[in-house]
C-alpha cells in the first residue's frame, strides 16, 4: 500500500520507515511532486495535524498521513507547544530553539515536560488520529549528537540518557511518535485484512 507522509524530514522518514519496515511504501511530499510549504494555521496539534493530512490528499489524491510534535514544558504552561518549532523565530533553528528553552528554565526546579505527537491519516475511509506521549524533563545542558530538535535536552523517565544520545532503534523503542505510529500502524494492517 502506498500511502505519503506528509513530510520531507530526512529523520522523520527514516524513523517510520524502520518502524513499517516493507508493507507499506512511504512516499515523501517530494515522492508525490509538493514542493509548496503545508498549511500550519491550526492552534493545536490535533488541528495542524488535520490540516496537512486532509491538504495532501486533496490536493494529490493521495492517502496521506501527517503528524504534528510539541514540546510541552510544565514551568512554561505547557510551552512551546504547537510552536515548538518556531519558538525561537521562524527561521526554524533547533539550536536557537534549545537556547531560549534553556535561557526560560533558568533556576526553574520544576523542569518535567513531555513530548507530544498526533498523527491524522486522511484519504482512508474517515479521518482518523493517533497520539503518542512522552514524559520526561529538560535538563540544564545538550547531552548527544543524535535525533534533532530539543533532543539534546529531553530526558526521557526512566532513562540516563537523552533522546539525543540514543541509536534510532532505541529511540524507536519509546519516543512519542514511535507510540503514534504504532497507533497508526496497528490501524492500517487491520484495514489491511
Amino acid at each position: 500500500m502506498d500511502l505519503c507522509f506528509a513530510t520531507n524530514n530526512h529523520h522523520k522518514l527514516w524513523e517510520i520507515r524502520a518502524l513499517l519496515g516493507d508493507k507499506f511504501t512511504i512516499l515523501s511530499l517530494h515522492d508525490i511532486g509538493c514542493d509548496v510549504e503545508l498549511p500550519e494555521n491550526q492552534d493545536t496539534l490535533e488541528g495542524n495535524s488535520k490540516e496537512k493530512a486532509e491538504y495532501v490528499f486533496h490536493q494529490y489524491g493521495v492517502a496521506c498521513f501527517a503528524d504534528d510534535t510539541g514540546l510541552e514544558v510544565d514551568y512554561l504552561d505547557g510551552a512551546p507547544g504547537v510552536k515548538s518549532a518556531r519558538f525561537a523565530g521562524e527561521q526554524r533553528r533547533s539550536e536557537d530553539n534549545i537556547a531560549l528553552l534553556l535561557e526560560k528554565l533558568k533556576g526553574a526546579t520544576n523542569r518535567s515536560a513531555r513530548f507530544r505527537t498526533v498523527i491524522s491519516l486522511a484519504g482512508l475511509d474517515k479521518l482518523k488520529q493517533f497520539e503518542g506521549v512522552v514524559e520526561g524533563k529538560i535538563i540544564e545542558e545538550k547531552r548527544g549528537t543524535e535525533g534533532f530538535g530539543y533532543d539534546p535536552v529531553f530526558l526521557p523517565e526512566s532513562n540516563d540518557l537523552t533522546f539525543a544520545q540514543m541509536s534510532l532503534e532505541m529511540k524507536n523503542e519509546i519516543s512519542h511518535r514511535a507510540r503514534a505510529f504504532r497507533k497508526l500502524i496497528h490501524y492500517l494492517h487491520t484495514i489491511q485484512k
